[in-house]
């Protein structure tokens, strides 16, 4: 094979289906990959909008998650072989600083950017990835669902149980019912056994986060959600917040916490810019813990509950021409769940 198909980003918001070179052998510590499914996140959305924070040059292959099969190693690669089903941890970190030492690739001082982003990403038939980077699939998980895993679902584990703790019996406020995180996260934090209380746009998506399995759903176009929080407490407040919205979300989160809560957070979708009363965060005893991405064991758990029966949702599927116009749906929030593209 001399060339494959690839999603190519030529522009801002331009993508075209295009055959590149199908890549050489593995080198040494690396392993060969088919590439089945794709799964979309705002990352991509910021990547096509122009919003990358750092140099990249295009054209640019697209995709930051993904799952395939391994059809080589390099040398000394000896925990994965051929035909093995893989997902990929998407920053390539360097393996050899303090904290890729000690499995906290999210934390590495000296990452070579994230596939998809900043460098070529998963969507081409076949390539190269660190073999140190690839995680094996449980046969009990389908390759659509572990496509969801290495962006998504482990960052929701590593923000409820590495850095928020969350319990057994807690209360849970989940913000964004409909997103790739947020539905993982009512799943998860109802398969622990805990209360959720969940927000979502519109009459639709709070009556499917109360199908999820969310204790409560509110419409925040509807209501402010700190004051119905207040009430479905008896105004103790709860005891996590899961919070990615950012700027629209902020204050209200806060003001829904109990006291000694946790907010834990990994995005800023609708603006990175919220204030806080400081006396209100010393008096209260708030915990507000930044999360973002996760550590490489995050993953191998993720699959490990996925494998136990805790699936992510998935929204709909598309094929590789139709790309963009998963995007689109993400970009609009016409979306409830995990969009995967097929290869």
């Amino acid at each position: 094979m001399t060339s494959i198909r690839a999603l190519r980003l030529l522009a801002e918001r331009q993508i075209a289906l295009s055959e590149i070179p199908a890549p050489a052998a593995p080198g040494p510590g690396e392993a060969q990959i088919r590439v089945r499914v794709v799964s979309l996140n705002h990352i991509d959305l910021w990547g096509f909008r122009g919003m990358a924070f750092a140099k990249r040059q295009l054209p640019l292959t697209v995709a930051a998650e993904a799952a395939g099969e391994v059809i080589a190693v390099g040398e000394g690669v000896q925990h994965l072989r051929p035909g093995q089903r893989v997902t990929a941890y998407s920053a390539l970190t360097c393996g050899i600083c303090r904290a890729c030492r000690k499995g906290q690739d999210n934390l590495c001082e000296n990452v070579g950017g994230v596939r998809g982003f900043h460098i070529d990403g998963f969507a081409q038939e076949i390539t190269n990835h660190p073999a140190r980077l690839l995680v094996p699939v449980p046969d009990a998980v389908s390759l659509e669902d572990a496509a969801c895993v290495p962006v998504a679902y482990a960052t929701v584990e590593h923000m409820l149980f590495d850095n928020a703790k969350l319990e057994p019996g807690e209360t849970i406020l989940v913000h964004a019912a409909g997103s790739g995180i947020g539905s993982i996260a009512i799943r998860i934090a109802k398969a622990l056994g805990c209360t959720v209380i969940a927000t979502a746009g519109g009459a639709e998506k709070t009556a499917k986060a109360l199908a999820l399995g969310a204790d409560h759903a509110i419409d925040y176009r509807a209501d402010r959600f700190e004051g119905v929080v207040r009430k479905l407490t008896a105004k103790k407040g709860v005891d996590v917040v899961f919070e990615h919205v950012g700027a629209d979300t902020w204050a209200g989160s806060l003001l829904s916490m109990k006291r000694g809560g946790r907010l834990v957070t990994c995005g800023a979708t609708s603006g990175p810019i919220g204030s806080i009363n400081l006396m209100q965060l010393f008096q209260q005893q708030y915990r507000i813990i930044g999360s973002f991405g996760s550590p490489l064991d995050a993953i191998a758990r993720s699959l490990a509950r996925i494998a136990s029966g805790v699936r992510p949702v998935i929204d709909s599927t598309y094929a590789m021409e139709d790309f963009a116009q998963g995007l689109a749906r993400i970009e609009t929030r016409d979306v409830f769940g995990k969009i995967l593209v097929t290869l």
